[in-house]
């Protein structure tokens, strides 16, 4: 139990069951005056229990029969919610035809085949403790009478199915069963009466409840009209209740018959009781319910049979009565009221006090009315016996009475129409035997708030603008709010709506402005409306508007002349069709800067006057400037000049700062005030300083109106605590606040100490040194400065001109990165602290190595002297050795027609070697080689170049490497070149031409000696290929066509060596040694060419290049 609280909690969350506290509990309240109970409190755990296991067969019906699935759910508290899903979680349609029960079972009024389905699934829905039960799913598989064939019908009873056509039934109730049922509800309770039916086509349901109508505003149709829900029923609501389903064939009907059962509920419920000593009083219990409850009294919670006597009390019935009570007999009573459907349970307690008159208003409470309004003032009272009430206003007034007042029981005076003469003192005063108390309240009659001019019914064209007024009068103690809606809502969020203090502007006017305007004025005590209708109208055909300028505002005008502020105001000059936008005021201050305007404010279009502030000792002259949509109009005529009273300066300098410009001196500077800033004659500046954390005392001096002073004969940077401070004739500004600044700064006085450097790599070295103490810098320490050059590189020992490299470490840093460094050399460096005078002293100079790194690429590589089998190679060494070569690495693969690479051949060549002739190279062949050098570190980056040996002694082209790029760029690319692509095109056309004439030939039996066409057609193979001859020969592939050697011809046996042709008229013939006809012409000359036979030595696989076959064929 809670403490100092009735309150009982049962907590399981750390442990227990929560059926170990089901049960009913009671609570009790007890003190000397007796004991009061609760209702009982029934406490009942929840319940999910799972679906009891069940063998589920699978429902085959044919087309057209009714269906009824069954979910019967496990008994839950509270009840489940059921609801029907398939496999995919998917609530089952519903309809006319297929609906659920209220007892959870699915029904089918008739099955059709799309109702098919292996999944029908009931889920049960736990919501007290958030779980869903699932039952096994239901199969349902429908038969169509048109296709139902002897098979399936030889597998079902004769009774299961038939096979002939669908029928059209009449209807036929699936539930309720029968002609008649009966149905108890509970007064206030949800009655729902439900019917379902079968039959075909679908039946419609309606209700009727017979001698009477269904209860209007409480009858809703759920399910398809198949329930009739009734909410908070009454016995009224008793009687026959007729559902009727009816389809084309026919109808059926049942009847329930409801009754309306009440439990308990309050006629007059017990009443507390304060009694004096000697009273009388009765407690009334009244209650009624059907059947009608039975009425017992308990006393402090024991029935009243048993408990104390008292002879003051007499129980008749439903009432106690109590004559001539005593102190003694105080006690708590609880009328319980019951039948079977539930109980009532009331406390009242009987409390006899002897107590004189409390009065439990606030004193001087203060009521406020309206005129002719009703005024109510309380005057809450206590006491035993009961006291009496009596009224009087003032101190001394005498006792109200009349028919201008009102008593109320509870004390209250009313008076029904207040007026202005009714506001004063009221008294109210309570007494009884044992005593007499009194209270005063206040009350306050206000004026009526009124709408002295309204709104106006206005009609208004197109894209002008409209106003409404609503000037209102109100007391004077009273705050009025005014509030404009437009057709009783919020205006539109409309920059084009301008509320103003007694008036609404709507600029621009369009059609979706019509409307009705109401002010509302609302005070604390009352509100009053009035209204307006607007009406849009087009505006007429009119010439065509002219939009220019604003004409500049007139008649400038001052009022209100303050110290600090003034109000002005203007009349607007024309709007030249262009609504005014916004008003610019400006300012001249004809004492500090005549002639010069400044912007002072700036306020919308719609004011015409506006409170200005000022600031002392100006000379003020106004002008307004008027602004529309086209722009600004002349401004106007200067308003009168006003001049402000002097003052003391309000602010003083701005940006104070102090600054040494040499070691011994501190110059303090300041931004100066303007003008109209000093607020008076005699503008001067006070300024002052003192040593931080040294002089107690503040030295100053009062210089005129200048931004600098300076400060000689101090020490080297040192603080200086500042303050510049504004007077004038009237007095001093405000105290100032305090800035730090320091006096002139020096060079630094030490060098860092301790410099240490650490190299991590051959091109990065990492420098740390001490910092010098802070009194040494003299200044404000920007950071270090590292120094460092080359002094030599350790290989070569050359001195050249020595550059010297400079890294700056902002702040108080300690080490830094040195990056960029040569590997494999000597460097020199030294570290300088740095100030904003300048650099200090350098540390000496510390010498560090940078150790090996891998060379840089060979400076150069030339390929010369190409012949049949070798090349020459030449190379510079490498610009950057980093270190001691220790040789060099040469890589080199051939690389085919195709652009394909062969195996790499690497070799070593000592490092100091500059040139290599390599040997024992093929022939005719494009070489790539890679070429680096190495130091014991590592390789350095290589260098690539490409070469060819040379097709023959006399082919021999200069320069070799040159030469060999270019006749391998245009080889590799013939056969892809157009003009290639149809020259061959049209050798192919002509050949073909030739063939044609040689059959006619034939035919005609001419003769084609074979000495005839080896003059016409000598063997390309044994002419020489020259550059400028024009032959084919001049872009055949430098692999795919070897050359010949000089003076080589095809042996006798037409065998074909690695140094012959690859295109031999024995590569076109019909066999090794080719066939001749009768007449010695050779037949295979134009046959289609044969694979090769393997050829001997080391030839080459390829295929012939095309430039090769054309040869051969031409």
């Amino acid at each position: 139990m809670k403490p100092n609280s009735g309150t009982l909690v049962i907590n399981i969350m750390n442990g227990g069951k929560a059926e170990a506290y089901e049960g009913v509990y009671q609570c009790t309240a007890r003190n000397e005056r007796g004991a009061a109970i609760s209702n009982n409190i029934v406490i009942r755990p929840s319940r999910s229990p799972l679906w009891t296991k069940e063998k589920l067969e699978p429902n085959q019906v044919r087309e057209g029969d009714s269906l009824v699935l069954h979910c019967r759910p496990p008994v839950g508290l509270p009840p489940p919610i059921i609801f029907w899903m398939d496999n995919a979680f998917q609530r089952l349609p519903q309809s006319e035809r297929v609906s659920q029960g209220l007892n959870g079972d699915l029904y089918f009024s008739n099955v059709q085949p799309e109702d098919t389905r292996e999944d029908y699934i009931c889920y049960a829905r736990f919501n007290h403790t958030q779980t869903i039960q699932q039952k096994q799913p239901i199969s349902v598989k429908v038969f169509p009478m048109d296709s139902l064939n002897d098979t399936i019908a030889a597998n079902l009873s004769d009774t299961d199915i038939y096979a002939k056509p669908v029928t059209e039934r009449q209807p036929v109730l699936l539930t309720p069963t029968g002609s008649t049922s009966t149905k108890v509800e509970l007064r206030g309770n949800v009655l729902l009466l439900e019917c379902i039916a079968a039959g075909l086509p679908t039946p419609v349901i309606r209700w009727i409840k017979e001698g009477g109508e269904l209860p209007a505003n409480r009858t809703f149709f759920e399910n398809f009209k198949k329930t009739l829900k009734i909410i908070d029923v009454s016995e009224a609501d008793s009687g026959n209740y007729k559902c009727i389903a009816r389809n084309t064939l026919g109808s059926a009907h049942h009847v329930i018959s409801v009754t309306v059962k009440a439990a308990p509920y309050w006629i007059t419920a017990p009443r507390n009781l304060v009694l004096s000593p000697g009273e009388d009083g009765t407690l009334i219990c009244r209650a009624n319910g059907n059947p009608k409850p039975n009425i017992s009294w308990l006393a402090n919670g024991v029935p009243i049979a048993i408990a104390p006597e008292d002879p003051s009390r007499k129980v008749d019935g439903d009432t106690i009565i109590f004559s001539h009570v005593q102190e003694r007999s105080s006690s708590v009573y609880q009328c319980n009221a019951s039948n079977e459907y539930g109980y009532l349970l009331a406390n009242a307690f009987v409390n006899v006090l002897a107590e004189p008159p409390r009065i439990l208003t606030p004193p001087n409470k203060l009521y406020q009315v309206i005129t002719d309004n009703p005024a109510l003032l309380d005057c809450a009272y206590f006491g035993s016996p009961k006291p009496e009430i009596e009224w009087f206003k003032g101190v001394k007034g005498s006792i109200l009475r009349g028919n201008e007042y009102i008593f109320h029981d509870n004390g209250t005076l009313e008076i029904p129409v207040a007026q202005k003469d009714s506001t004063g003192t009221y008294t109210c005063v309570a007494r009884n035997e044992l005593g007499k108390i009194q209270n005063e309240v206040q009350l306050e009659v206000k004026d009526p708030t009124m709408i002295i001019k309204q709104p106006e019914y206005k009609v208004i064209q197109r894209y002008s603008h409209v106003s409404f007024e609503c000037i209102i009068k109100h007391d004077s103690t009273l705050l009025p709010t005014v509030i404009w809606l437009k057709d009783n809502n919020e205006l539109p969020d409309d920059e084009r709506f301008l509320v103003g203090k007694d008036n609404l502007t709507i600029m621009n006017v369009t059609d979706k402005d019509d409307g009705t305007y109401t002010c509302i004025v609302n005070t604390t005590l009352d509100s009053v409306s009035a209204s307006a209708v607007l009406t849009v109208v087009a505006a007429p055909p009119t010439p065509a508007i002219i939009y220019a300028r604003p004409n500049p505002p007139f008649d400038l005008e001052l009022t209100g002349q303050l110290e600090r502020s003034v109000e002005l105001s203007w009349v607007p000059g024309d709007e030249n069709n262009s609504p005014i936008t916004t008003f610019v005021i400006e300012y001249e201050d004809g004492l500090h800067e005549p002639g010069v305007w400044h912007l002072q404010t700036e306020v919308p279009g719609t004011q015409t006057t506006v409170q200005l502030k000022l600031s002392p000792y100006v000379n003020y002259s106004f002008r307004v400037i008027a602004v529309n949509e086209i722009g600004r109009s002349q401004p106007s005529e200067p308003s009168e000049q006003y001049l402000t009273k002097s003052a003391n300066p309000d602010e003083n300098p701005s940006n104070v700062q102090g600054i040494g410009s040499v070691p011994d001196n501190l110059v303090i500077t300041w931004e100066s005030l303007k003008g109209f800033q000093s607020n008076g004659p005699g503008l001067q500046y006070k300024v002052s300083w003192r040593q931080k954390d040294f002089d107690d005392e503040w030295t100053s001096v009062i210089v005129a109106n200048v931004s600098k002073y300076i400060v000689s004969g101090t020490p080297t940077f040192v603080p200086y605590e500042i303050k510049v401070q504004a007077l004038n004739d009237l007095g001093y500004a405000p105290e100032p606040s305090e800035v730090i600044g320091h006096s002139g700064e020096d060079l630094p006085m030490v060098a860092p100490g301790n410099v240490q450097v650490h190299v991590i790599n051959s091109t990065l070295a990492k420098v740390h040194w001490d910092p010098v103490p802070l009194k040494t810098v003299r200044g404000h320490l920007q950071g270090y400065k590292v120094y460092y050059w080359k002094v030599q590189s350790l290989p070569r020992r050359s001195r050249r001109h020595i550059e010297k490299k400079i890294l700056t470490f902002r702040g108080n840093k300690t080490f830094g990165m040195l990056p960029g460094l040569e590997p494999y050399s000597s460097y020199k460096l030294n570290v300088r602290v740095v100030n904003g005078k300048g650099e200090g002293p350098a540390s000496p100079d510390k010498v560090f190595k940078t150790p090996e790194g891998v060379p840089s690429s060979p400076s150069f590589l030339k390929i010369t002297n190409p012949t049949l089998d070798s090349l020459t190679l030449e190379w510079g060494s490498p610009t950057h050795p980093n270190g001691v070569l220790t040789s060099y690495i040469l890589k080199f693969q051939p690389i085919n027609n195709t652009h394909e690479l062969g195996p790499l051949i690497e070799i070593r060549i000592p490092a100091n070697e500059s040139s290599l002739i390599l040997k024992n190279l093929n022939y005719s062949t494009r070489y790539k080689f890679y070429f680096n050098a190495q130091t014991s570190v590592g390789s350095g980056s290589q260098i690539t170049e490409e070469a060819v040996t040379i097709m023959d002694e006399a082919g021999i082209l200069h320069p070799a490497v040159g030469a060999g790029k270019a006749m391998a760029s245009r080889q590799v690319d013939i056969a892809t070149q157009g003009w290639f692509i149809g020259l061959m095109c049209a050798v192919a056309l002509l050949i073909l031409i030739l063939l044609i004439v040689c059959f006619i030939r034939r035919n005609k039996g001419g003769k084609y000696p074979v000495k005839e066409k080896e003059d016409a057609h000598a063997d390309p193979e044994i002419q020489p290929m020259k550059e400028d001859d024009g032959t084919f020969g001049e872009y055949s592939d430098a692999e795919d066509h070897k050359p010949l050697k000089k003076g080589s011809r095809t042996p006798s046996d037409r065998t074909v060596k690695k140094e012959d042709s690859d295109d031999s008229l024995v590569d076109y013939g019909e066999g090794v040694n080719g066939q001749f006809n009768e007449d010695g012409s050779f037949i295979g000359q134009y046959s289609g060419k044969k694979e090769k036979e393997p050829a001997e030595g080391n030839e080459s696989s390829e295929a012939p290049s095309p430039v090769n076959a054309m040869n051969s064929f031409v």
